[in-house]
């Protein structure tokens, strides 16, 4: 998956808007959704910065779907997901994300 992918993908995991993540960085709204649309648009490394920050990834987990600093189990539970229909991605957010609230 590319940028544009993995991008979408982390503001439906956040449950963050693109006008919402546009207020986080400081980045206009418009440059957003050209970065969600196109797969073949990159933003400079200081917005990609920006971005990962405020979703709480690396920019090297948002260019290639990997981090580095994730063990290999996580990469792969990753990617497995990434192959689930949206709806089904959707679900496995909100589960991962409840479970987590009930941790703290």
């Amino acid at each position: 998956m590319g940028f544009a992918e993995n991008l979408k993908q982390e503001l439906v995991y956040n449950g963050i808007l693109k006008k919402e993540l546009a207020a986080l960085t400081g980045i206009h709204k418009r440059a957003i959704d050209t970065y969600v649309r196109s797969k073949s648009s990159m933003p400079p490394a200081d917005t990609a910065v920006k971005i990962a920050k405020a979703l709480g990834v690396t920019v090297e987990y948002l260019v290639t779907g990997e981090d580095s600093t994730t063990p290999n189990e996580v990469n792969r539970i990753t990617r497995g997901i990434l192959n689930l229909s949206k709806r089904d991605q959707k679900l496995v957010a909100l589960l991962v994300k409840s479970m987590n609230e009930t941790q703290k």
